[in-house]
């Protein structure tokens, strides 16, 4: 009889694990509100039924893979065994690479869950999460005088950006054994990095409207939940009440919410082109312009959450006509970083430029969710440093 219901454990906990899987693919790749239960149950080949036996509903099935996540996260910290290594940075870069190679979404589904996670769920990822990266910061500080622990948690937490930015990508080409050398690389370069290094970003020129309408007050507002409570967690009524009037009457100035994002995504975009023309038109030097472009990247998303939620918000876009546009100004933009890139160092080959390029902009993406790090005067200027580093410029 025990042997029985240890089998049946074991089935049920295999179970379990297949549909945790197949939820994490689908999160990651569709975003959260665009997923149902009947999506899981069809990616993991069992019924609707079968999902609900082991979990109340989605957000339960998203806490388990969340958690799963963060449970590998400290395994492959804890078998790495950096606090006893001979060389405790390469055994951190080799043991992240392997984690990021064998599940690119185990590393990046933490970026986007939070606004779909509970404050107690939330709380406890954080605090999981901060324990592995001080110990991946205790290891890059291993031998290292020009370090501070402030300035390690800065590299611990770019190399997390890094291993969770791209590498799903480029594994769906194909190319495993050079994606996982590149991204090795990426690694190594970003852990011998030092913040401390970094100089202060130079003087923008301001690119806000001389006068703001009731329009900007409400885009202002609205990029400012989305990036907190997620676009499917903010209601009209919110909106409303953050510029002082009723809900219906936001839909004076726009028709849906879906146009509040449109609106969000375009004026992202337009921000984005007129620093690629200014940066463009004081040099043709293609490394002083991708410098000039990752100092006016860090600017945008440190000034504005307008850039932050145009990323991780267009899964909602999908479908309606404006989207396809804001998603091609988007590409075309990474698409620059790409040709710079290239033109810097015509030696990289076709996997590592845009894993590169993702992993820098993943840098900061993910760093400006991290509230207590934005205020730091620092914040702006180590970002830059950091994103210029990993890129190897």
């Amino acid at each position: 009889m025990t042997s029985e219901k240890a089998t049946r454990r074991t089935r049920s906990e295999g179970r379990r694990r297949q549909l945790v899987d197949a939820a994490t693919t689908l999160f990651a790749e569709r975003g959260y509100p665009h997923v149902a239960v009947a999506d899981i149950a069809r990616q993991a080949g069992v019924s609707v039924p079968t999902v609900y036996r082991h979990f109340a509903d989605k957000s339960d099935v998203l806490a388990a893979a969340v958690a799963t996540r963060v449970d590998e996260l400290e395994a492959s910290t804890e078998n790495a065994g950096l606090e006893h290594a001979a060389d405790p940075q390469d055994a951190l870069a080799r043991s992240v690479t392997a984690l990021s190679i064998a599940n690119p979404h185990a590393t990046s589904l933490w970026r986007w869950s939070g606004q779909h996670l509970s404050p107690r769920e939330n709380t406890e990822v954080v605090r999981r999460t901060r324990s592995v990266l001080r110990r991946w910061a205790a290891a890059i500080r291993t031998g290292r005088t020009d370090l501070t622990e402030r300035e390690s948690m800065y590299v611990a937490g770019a190399v997390l950006s890094v291993i969770g930015s791209g590498a799903g990508r480029a594994l769906r080409g194909g190319a495993r054994d050079e994606t996982c050398a590149a991204l090795l690389e990426l690694v190594r370069r970003t852990i011998a990095l030092s913040p401390g290094e970094a100089t202060a970003l130079p003087t923008r020129i301001g690119l806000e409207p001389d006068t703001v309408t009731r329009r900007d007050e409400i885009l202002d507002a609205a990029a400012r939940l989305f990036a907190v409570h997620g676009f499917a967690g903010t209601g009209m009524d919110e909106i409303g009440a953050a510029v002082g009037i009723t809900g219906p009457s936001v839909y004076k100035h726009f028709p849906s919410k879906i146009a509040i994002l449109v609106g969000i995504g375009q004026r992202s975009g337009m921000r984005l082109e007129a620093g690629v023309l200014a940066t463009y038109s004081t040099t043709t030097d293609p490394r002083r312009r991708l410098h000039g472009l990752v100092d006016g990247y860090v600017d945008a998303v440190v000034s504005t959450p307008d850039m932050l939620v145009s990323f991780t918000s267009a899964y909602a876009l999908t479908g309606e006509p404006q989207g396809a546009d804001l998603l091609a100004v988007q590409r075309r933009y990474v698409a620059r970083w790409m040709h710079l890139l290239t033109e810097i160092d015509p030696d990289r080959t076709p996997v590592a430029v845009p894993l590169a390029v993702h992993a820098a902009l993943a840098v900061v993406n993910d760093a400006v969710r991290m509230p207590r790090s934005t205020p730091r005067p620092e914040f702006a200027a180590r970002m830059a440093y950091l994103m210029k580093g990993v890129l190897g410029v």
